[in-house]
């Protein structure tokens, strides 16, 4: 039901580009499926999907390793691009001439292969961050909103720490502990193992 690659890119922002492995995430059954975050690699995902019909691209935010793979895989498959429209100022930044398909809210409902995934709007590494909500399968795919370890970047453009806190606060921390939590970039954790340390992020943040 949830597939799985590791693709390569760049990240560049505010000046600066660093290297950077992203997860890409697929949710789906052999017939139909969705993809959370298309970077850098539109054939390897592609190859993931396979077959089976790609229902949406749902994009977490609009960083660019996040997105660089999203037109070349709608492209290709007539798969819509899915955003939060407050990320719009850093979409615009990788597509200047280009929008997503269709917008998305907090609340949204995207249905696959019988499965129910809940948008979840989650500021402060973006503006637009969302993070989706998959109750059926215990699991929620945070982006780069909370890692193994603590909260996303909140060091650059767009970006603020007392807003991720917020959200991690609100909307993931009180999810149930055993659901996993399928991150951006890097290894899983479960929510409740990071709920302990919200008050320790706070004060290494400040």
């Amino acid at each position: 039901m949830i597939g799985h690659l590791v693709t390569s890119g760049t990240f560049s922002l505010d000046g600066g580009t660093w290297d950077v492995d992203n997860n890409v995430w697929l949710v789906g059954d052999d017939r139909e499926v969705l993809v959370i975050d298309a970077a850098h690699d539109a054939a390897a995902i592609a190859a993931a999907v396979g077959d089976r019909r790609l229902t949406a691209i749902v994009s977490t935010h609009a960083h660019d390793d996040h997105i660089d793979a999203a037109a070349e895989l709608a492209d290709r498959t007539g798969a819509p691009i899915l955003l939060h429209p407050d990320d719009a100022v850093l979409w615009r930044m990788v597509y200047p001439d280009r929008e997503p398909d269709r917008a998305l809210a907090d609340g949204d409902e995207l249905t696959v292969a019988g499965t129910t995934l809940r948008v979840l709007h989650t500021p402060g590494h973006a503006p637009g961050a969302v993070c989706v909500y998959a109750p059926e399968l215990a699991t929620v795919f945070t982006g780069d909103t909370l890692f193994n370890g603590g909260p996303g970047a909140t060091g650059r453009s767009y970006s603020d720490f007392g807003v991720i806190i917020e959200s991690i606060r609100e909307r993931l921390l009180t999810l149930p502990p055993e659901t996993v939590v399928r991150t951006g970039h890097g290894d899983g954790t479960r929510i409740g193992d990071e709920a302990p340390h919200l008050e320790e992020w706070i004060s290494r943040g400040h």
